[in-house]
């Protein structure tokens, strides 16, 4: 299910504002990678691009910096949040548990047709994969983990692990356009698939920390930094 960044920022049983609608649009540029982390958003272009003033802009900027994918700096503007290397990998620590725990649930919880549905998923992407349709592939990407979260059959998992992602995504989403990066997580994802369906929860959680480990590597080889590793 893809994320309702309109629902996180507005009350559905309103109109949103100029700000509101405004943020949740910018959300969903940088969760699906079309700002990339330390994109600046400057005002004036942002209210010229959407035909605002600079004041529901100012506010919709304000809403995305309360959710952490926007980093506001003094005298400076706001940039697309691009967190510390360590941060960064402290965030991408705790998104390989929060999945791993999820896959490791999905061999014992899911049923016999959600899994055949997993599956099917997964090889309906290794066309996208293939041929580079990169924003297909992102979008079935996000569809495809939170499969997974939902098929843990924890709730509460699945919103820890949404939400995290959520957080993630524009590092997640800005990888894929890495050098040969389409192939790999195809593989990456196949693996979780067979240890799924093998009913296995130790492949199934190994698999998806090797996975996350391969993403967080990507994105720190696209930005010239490779993140610190913790331990």
């Amino acid at each position: 299910m893809p994320y309702d960044t309109d629902a996180s920022l507005a009350d559905a049983s309103r109109r949103p504002t100029r700000a509101e609608a405004l943020s949740a649009e910018l959300a969903r540029a940088i969760t699906d990678g079309r700002l990339p982390p330390g994109t600046a958003l400057e005002e004036e272009r942002l209210a010229a691009a959407h035909g605002v003033s600079r004041t529901p802009v100012r506010e919709a900027l304000r809403l995305l910096a309360s959710t952490g994918l926007v980093e506001q700096r003094p005298r400076r503007g706001a940039v697309v949040a691009r967190p510390e290397p360590h941060r960064l990998a402290e965030m991408f620590q705790a998104m390989a548990e929060l999945e791993a725990s999820c896959a490791s649930l999905c061999t014992k919880a899911m049923s016999k047709a959600a899994k055949a549905r997993l599956a099917s998923r997964h090889a309906a992407m290794e066309q996208l994969a293939q041929t580079g349709h990169l924003e297909a592939y992102r979008e079935a990407n996000v569809a495809f983990h939170e499969a997974i979260y939902a098929g843990a059959g924890n709730g509460y998992l699945a919103e820890l692990a949404g939400a995290t992602r959520r957080r993630l995504a524009p590092f997640r989403a800005a990888q894929l356009g890495g050098r040969d990066r389409l192939a790999a997580s195809h593989a990456e994802h196949g693996a979780i698939v067979a240890a799924i369906l093998a009913g296995d929860p130790a492949a199934a959680a190994a698999a998806v920390r090797a996975h996350l480990a391969a993403t967080e590597g990507a994105w720190g080889m696209m930005a010239g930094q490779p993140p610190r590793r913790l331990g």
